[in-house]
């Protein structure tokens, strides 16, 4: 531990912490720099019991920084002018779910709750990516099923909590998506519902009934916090934050405003934008941040390249991302309210360009099966469909193909995670040609669609865009193709 910081440990302001009307599923880094800012700011400016108490669902990780601290930590804003600390206190506490589920399931049970948020990223829903269903048959789902006072799954925790409360003759909670998946908010009512049937059909009604699942688009670029980040905050601060986050200045949270009792925080003073619709906000997002992101860490990565910003640096990989928006994106994109798409997609690329947010290619590149459908594969079908061309997406997806492989241009071995891991790595090693491995990895009906699958000219594509990166590597690659 000696090349820890010797600083002392930051500690809670006095005074008494808030009382929690949050539950919040994912106490990672994104909630840290995002949901609990805007959470921390709406109460100081307008009160109300809004306190956070959060829930580590594997992982005492969090909860054994932040407890220690009183549950702050510092919220840093990196800009090229130089960090902007701000001290967080609205977590009131952390629980851990494998330690004691019940008390987990007694705090979503209790009646200041009325809202429960999740960041649990794309393989937290224990779906099927490619058709939005509950998979009943996920280990973690059917062991819910089977013990409804011990959940491991978000899904298992939220309807056997919900239970709990129609048992108690209390309303249902607000269950509050805030991942970056299309249509966040339908998709979590839909698997909530699917594991509540096959709990009990009574139950389901009263949760489709009663309870509401608002869409979100949230948007804070917040790379993974390192032990360089807490030192130089120590020297700049004064203090050790061992839970302390880095995070880029800008921030969008879009809220479909549909709440149990229209009973919710007044994120709206800390700029949260309340709409009847959050589709086209959530398509601009996923299709023109997360595509691009999800595009670059895989090709920036087989490139050699550590990070985002080192990667658009590159002027073949900003010229990239500059065509990939211009003609196989936006042709895709609906207009959101407000907004200006040409202007959203230049402001994307100087966001991806601070140096000073070291996004690691290898961590957006993680749990791609659960992300390309959502953040390429929909603009495919959609381009498809309307007769366009997918060259530099099809391009995309062979650079995620070529990833999961598992070996780099160097012949070094990859260190993929994703839930799907080995089953992607067997398919890509069942094929000895590009062709053989584009279509063993393309009858993977969890992540492509059948359609993908039987349409020749984008196969060919990736076949094509496959065989490239194998014989030329990948930025030799990016470089033909824009």
């Amino acid at each position: 531990m000696s090349d820890q910081p010797t600083k002392p440990r930051l500690s809670r302001s006095e005074g008494a912490k808030p009382q929690a009307g949050i539950v919040h599923l994912g106490p990672g880094a994104f909630f840290r720099a995002f949901n609990a800012v805007y959470t921390d700011e709406a109460m100081r400016a307008k009160g109300g019991d809004w306190g956070i108490r959060a829930v580590s669902l594997r992982s005492t990780d969090i909860r054994d920084k932040l407890v220690p601290q009183g549950c702050a930590y510092t919220s840093v804003a990196l800009t090229p002018e130089g960090s902007e600390l701000k001290v967080i206190e609205v977590i009131e506490n952390v629980l851990v779910a494998p330690e004691d589920p019940g008390a987990v399931l007694a705090a979503m049970a209790d009646a200041n709750i009325r809202l429960v948020s999740l960041t649990i990223t794309e393989k937290g829903y224990c779906h099927n990516p490619s058709t939005g269903e509950l998979h009943l048959q996920h280990p973690d789902i059917q062991h819910d099923l089977s013990h409804p006072e011990s959940p491991r799954s978000a899904i298992g925790f939220l309807v056997h909590a919900l239970a709990l409360r129609r048992a108690a003759r209390l309303p249902p909670f607000t269950v509050l998506s805030c991942d970056n998946l299309p249509d966040n908010g339908a998709l979590t009512r839909r698997v909530v519902l699917g594991f509540a049937r096959a709990v009990n059909t009574d139950l389901a009604e009263w949760i489709e009934t009663g309870a509401r699942f608002p869409g979100t688009m949230v948007d804070r670029i917040t790379p993974a916090t390192t032990d360089v980040d807490i030192k130089n905050l120590a020297d700049a601060a004064g203090y050790t934050d061992f839970a302390c986050v880095n995070h880029e200045p800008f921030r969008q949270w879009v809220v479909q405003n549909d709440f149990v009792g229209d009973c919710r925080p007044d994120w709206d003073v800390s700029g949260a934008q309340f709409v009847s619709d959050v589709a086209a906000f959530e398509t601009m997002k996923l299709r023109c941040l997360n595509g691009t992101h999800s595009t670059l860490a895989y090709l920036g990565y087989l490139a050699g390249y550590e990070t985002i910003a080192e990667t658009v640096a590159d002027p073949v990989f900003a010229q990239l991302i500059e065509k990939l928006w211009a003609n196989e994106i936006l042709p895709t994109v609906p207009q959101p309210e407000g907004e200006d798409l040409g202007a959203y997609c230049a402001a994307l690329k100087a966001r991806y360009l601070n140096p000073l947010i070291r996004h690691r290619t290898w961590q957006i590149a993680m749990d791609g099966s659960q992300k390309l459908p959502q953040r390429l594969l929909g603009t495919v079908a959609d381009n498809l469909a309307a007769g366009r061309d997918v060259t530099l997406l099809a391009l995309a997806v062979a650079g995620w193909m070529r990833y999961v492989s598992g070996v780099d241009e160097k012949g070094l071995a990859i260190d993929v995670r994703d839930p799907l891991a080995e089953k992607l790595r067997h398919a890509s090693d069942g094929g000895t040609s590009p062709e053989q491995k584009v279509d063993a990895l393309l009858a993977m009906e969890e992540v492509f669609d059948p359609e993908l699958l039987n349409d020749s000219s984008f196969r060919l594509s990736l076949v094509v865009a496959y065989d490239s990166l194998i014989k030329n590597g990948a930025r030799a690659t990016v470089e033909g193709a824009v």
